[in-house]
């Protein structure tokens, strides 16, 4: 007869392998926004500070290294807005979020011979960091609009789709900086007043 009892809770990291982790998400990251964005798992070891092994014990495979970075990355940005609604009106928050989206871009190119490793995969990743984005743009949106001072009719998968054409000028040379103007241009379409920066 099989058991009823539920399945065990994974136990936490102890101190020491929580840090070994951090410390091999840390190297993975420097790796692959630097110039070593093809790094191999040896090297990343070795940045770190630890053996081999204790990498295959985080992660099974380059692969799941490269996801957890660009997870822990997109989780870290659409943990902004809740930060930015504390601080400022909802318009000026959206201002700034759009623009952390572009600088999320630019991080992406960096690890872009990094995530080429998973595109081919049936790994989640990807639409997950969508579905994050869109949900931080709606709730900002919504912000705005029940404050007055933003559109709305324009909806936060619109938004991202508007930006995401704005980011894929990143094979030109100095795209980031253009970027970032067009997207204070995209931001002062959705606005209805005069913003009271603060």
């Amino acid at each position: 007869m099989p058991s009823s009892r539920p399945p065990r809770a994974e136990r936490p990291l102890r101190a020491d392998a929580r840090r070994n982790r951090e410390a091999l998400l840390a190297a993975a990251r420097d790796a692959f926004l630097g110039d070593a964005a093809d790094a191999h798992v040896e090297e990343i070891a070795r940045r770190a500070g630890v053996a081999i092994g204790t990498l295959y014990r985080h992660f099974e495979t380059r692969e799941a290294l490269v996801e957890e970075v660009y997870r822990k990355e997109v989780d870290e940005l659409c943990a902004a807005p809740e930060e930015l609604l504390a601080h400022h009106a909802p318009a000026e928050a959206l201002r700034r979020f759009l623009l952390l989206l572009v600088d999320h871009a630019a991080v992406g190119k960096g690890m872009a011979v990094a995530l080429e490793s998973i595109m081919a995969t049936d790994s989640p990743v990807f639409d997950n960091a969508r579905a994050q984005m869109t949900n931080a743009l709606t709730r900002l949106l919504g912000a705005g609009a029940r404050a007055g001072t933003l559109r709305d009719d324009i909806t936060g998968p619109t938004l991202l789709r508007a930006l995401g054409g704005i980011c894929a000028m990143r094979a030109t040379e100095s795209w980031q900086a253009e970027a970032r103007q067009i997207t204070t241009l995209l931001h002062d379409g959705l606005r209805l007043t005069t913003p009271d920066e603060t």
